[in-house]
């Protein structure tokens, strides 16, 4: 795969859809040792803050996806830190487009999640944005894993992945601007 069609934008998320992601898509926790607790492995981390406390707690993410902003400022140092500090035990970086997912990020996704069912962890490094990361996780995560991301000002999202919540995403998907086939095709490898 080349360097262009990594970057390129395979959905994007319209205006009319923004309204759907408002809402938590599961349980708000704002303990980290509590959301581990609640959690079926693997672990899919989307956010720097959210992968910062699961750290924080010891509790190390099978995969995150981290683009070194939260809230469109930059993290702090000390975030940044904990996050660099040797913790997974590979590192992939992609880039992705604003409101976007790339051929790039759902590959590495894809490729992250299986390696996580190897023992192997991996934080991947978003040139851009991983907000919509969200989605191929929950997509892409065998059924009983979790996925954590950061609800603003409130906490830590627990996305239980069953049947019901991977049939939203689906659906939110096939609603998007773009190519969701050829997202499918690079979720599953």
């Amino acid at each position: 795969m080349t360097e262009d069609t990594d970057t390129e934008v395979v959905v994007s998320l319209q205006e009319a859809l923004r309204g759907e992601l408002k809402d938590p898509m599961g349980e708000v926790y704002t303990d980290a040792e509590a959301l581990f607790t609640a959690a079926e492995p693997p672990l899919i981390a989307v956010g720097d803050i959210v992968t910062y406390h699961l750290i924080e707690a010891d509790h190390r993410p099978d995969v995150a996806l981290i683009d070194g902003q939260t809230k469109r400022s930059a993290i702090e140092d000390h975030i940044r830190e904990a996050i660099d500090a040797g913790v997974f035990d590979r590192e992939v970086e992609v880039a992705n487009a604003a409101a976007g997912l790339s051929a790039g990020l759902l590959s590495a996704l894809a490729t992250a999640i299986d390696a996580a069912g190897e023992g192997e962890s991996t934080v991947i490094v978003v040139d851009g944005e991983e907000d919509l990361a969200t989605l191929p996780a929950v997509a892409a995560a065998p059924s009983g894993a979790s996925v954590v991301y950061g609800q603003p000002d409130e906490g830590m999202v627990l996305v239980e992945c069953d049947d019901e919540i991977k049939a939203r995403v689906r659906d939110l998907f096939e609603r998007m601007d773009g190519d969701d086939e050829r997202l499918w095709d690079l979720l599953d490898g």
